[in-house]
């Protein structure tokens, strides 16, 4: 069937939003996002489809991540007249007993139960007549909204992911899916297109924060073949924004390209995809040759004269491929260099054409924004920054996973409200945000509204969206370093600052590290990042020493204690610190002396324990083991 009309997407839409939200079988839908399948949620699904096969009142299925990470596999269950219910940490031993006490109604096994789910309907489906049926709620069992960790989330860019099979067009399609589109083609001039774009607010979530609607509207005042590129070559350290939503949700980022492409008057587009995403660009792949059957993407699409063609490029993990000219230049299949940008890509860029490249996650909000409108975009985050983000919330917190929040939502509430707080009980020391070109930020400003111009008044920034928590037990000098030496290994090195100037900062580092830092050296790592961040080609320099610059801003106490005292109050670097057993502390409980690998520990039962400083290797297992804080880092 080929689409012609909003009305043959009508169709589609009622016939399967009645199979997603009120299915005649037993639906059972298993997380199948990367966090999912690491987490055992393959061999959990296999286990179900064996037990329970097709055609016997009950369907198996997968969808993408929900974003709880720390809780995978999830699985949700639904049937006709009952609640949907999530649960979690479902593995291959589990998942039968879940289906049977759902289907048996008994909804004790609490554990095993994260929510049920209020309203699962997407935020695009306003467009048509489709009331949800009041269903009895289970007691006792909390709606997934109230949780802590979704209850202050916005889910826009998110809409779809946990909700749908991403393999199934027809299910985005029920969700609301390519009726933007249409509406962009039919109803809408291409300059209307983007005064919607930037009156709705949105920035560029690739980094840059740039206006899209901007860049989409110098690119189309530009004559010659124009392109849509995607960046989906996500490189940050901890971060899998763009992942989660190509494996959960990849329609989204197509309908967007498409309506960009619209706009500026483009019939190519480019995915450009990091080659270690293998389940990405599987559901990518499944999902451009559905929509091109559709005769949503391809010649003459809905019967109009507008074509327009989709390829995916994969690029071989190269860091600074992400910035727009090395990416466009690694996909004429050149060196992935950048060049400098006294000419902008939207005006030449891909094969010397206008180019309009934004990220995964820029291309997933156009949608929304053109199905609910500008001014609904534009009512939420703050004065400069509009809509919400997607973060990738890691490090020493309870609630990993992935986040999506109005902008201006104060750090503190992403990480103590959603993230549930720091592991252990211990102590918040910073967070980056930014990836690998971040800063540091401390405690003081844990109040700080996230957005791109207050991060940045802190020496951060927004990045693409990663949020790595340290607590008590970091030790900031060496995070600087640890992001520098990526850099360094990233770093294209076409030009003298950001090769040699990043290559001497992360010796300084070193050397700090290992016990051999020297006065000035604080100053003269100052010196070095001011000039590769005034001198750089590309933003990879330019941003390089925004992790050094933070830290030292904020912990100059501890490149201190490594320079002067010789000491790495967190325990992190072994030639400055050493482990020692606190007497007063101590109980005897011998938890620390049957732990040690190296027989270091000795003492009887219920008597003070001693540490043999020759025998110990710092491994820390006795330091993590204690109980009573007895083991302290000297």
């Amino acid at each position: 069937m080929k689409i012609q009309s909003t009305a043959d997407l009508e169709k589609i839409s009622q016939e399967y939003s009645s199979r997603l939200y009120y299915p005649d079988t037993t639906k059972v839908l298993v997380g199948m996002a990367s966090c999912g399948i690491a987490a055992g949620g393959k061999a959990a699904l296999e286990k179900a489809m064996q037990d329970f096969p097709q055609g016997n009142g009950i369907q198996i299925s997968q969808t993408g991540c929900l974003g709880f990470c720390e809780v995978e596999p999830l699985v949700e269950i639904a049937a006709t007249g009952k609640p949907r219910v999530i649960y979690q940490k479902i593995t291959e031993d589990k998942i039968g007993d879940v289906i049977n006490s759902y289907l048996e109604n008994d909804f004790k096994k609490t554990k095993w139960i994260l929510g049920q789910v209020r309203d699962p309907r997407s935020v695009m489906e306003d467009h048509f007549e489709n009331p949800l049926k009041e269903i009895e709620p289970i007691e006792k069992i909390p709606f997934l909204e109230d949780i802590p960790f979704y209850n202050n989330q916005v889910k826009i860019a998110l809409r779809n992911c946990g909700y749908i099979d991403p393999d199934s067009i027809e299910e985005y399609i029920a969700r609301g899916g390519y009726f933007a589109f249409l509406r962009a083609l039919f109803n809408h001039k291409p300059e209307e297109i983007i005064e919607i774009i930037k009156d709705s607010g949105l920035r560029g979530r690739g980094g840059g924060g740039f206006s899209a609607g901007r860049k989409w509207a110098t690119c189309a005042k530009h004559h010659g073949d124009r392109y849509i590129i995607c960046n989906a070559d996500e490189g940050d350290p901890g971060a899998y924004m763009d992942r989660s939503i190509l494996e959960g949700d990849p329609h989204s980022v197509l309908e967007g390209m498409l309506i960009a492409a619209v706009a500026i008057g483009s019939s190519q587009g480019f995915m450009y995809v990091r080659n270690e995403y293998p389940l990405a660009v599987k559901r990518l792949v499944t999902a451009i040759k559905q929509a091109e059957n559709y005769g949503l993407l391809g010649e003459n699409i809905a019967g109009t004269d507008f074509s327009f063609n989709i390829k995916i490029s994969t690029g071989a993990g190269a860091f600074v491929c992400g910035e727009s000219t090395a990416l466009m230049a690694s996909l004429e299949g050149k060196v992935g260099r950048p060049r400098a940008k006294y000419v902008h890509t939207v005006e030449k860029g891909f094969r010397q054409g206008p180019s309009n490249l934004n990220n995964v996650e820029t291309f997933a909000n156009v949608p929304a924004i053109v199905s609910k409108g500008a001014e609904w975009y534009a009512g939420m985050g703050t004065e400069g920054s509009k809509g919400t983000k997607v973060f990738s919330l890691v490090g020493k917190i309870k609630n990993t996973g992935l986040v999506e929040v109005t902008m201006g939502t104060p750090l503190r509430n992403i990480i103590y409200d959603i993230g549930g707080g720091i592991l252990k009980k211990k102590k918040f020391k910073a967070v980056q945000t930014g990836g690998p070109s971040g800063g540091c930020i401390p405690e003081q400003y844990l109040d700080l509204g996230v957005d791109f111009d207050e991060l940045s008044k802190v020496g951060s920034m927004m990045g693409s969206g990663g949020m790595i928590v340290m607590d008590q037990d970091t030790c900031m000098v060496d995070i600087a370093r640890y992001f520098l030496d990526f850099l360094e290994e990233e770093s294209c090195g076409q030009c003298n600052p950001c090769r040699e100037g990043i290559k001497r900062m992360l010796e300084i580092l070193t050397n700090i590290c290992e016990g051999h830092g020297k006065e000035g050296d604080i100053e003269l790592l100052e010196e070095l990042g001011d000039m590769v961040a005034k001198a750089s080609l590309c933003g990879l320099g330019t941003s390089a020493p925004n992790p050094v610059v933070t830290t030292i801003n904020y912990f100059r106490h501890e490149y201190d204690a490594h320079i002067k005292d010789k000491k790495c109050r967190a325990g992190v670097c072994k030639n400055l610190y050493y482990y020692e057993i606190d007497a007063e502390a101590c109980t005897g409980c011998r938890v620390c002396a049957r732990k040690c690998p190296q027989d270091a520990i000795t003492g009887e039962k219920k008597e003070v324990h001693q540490l043999d400083q020759d025998l110990c290797i710092k491994c820390s297992i006795c330091y993590e083991a204690c109980k009573f804080n007895a083991v302290v880092i000297k």
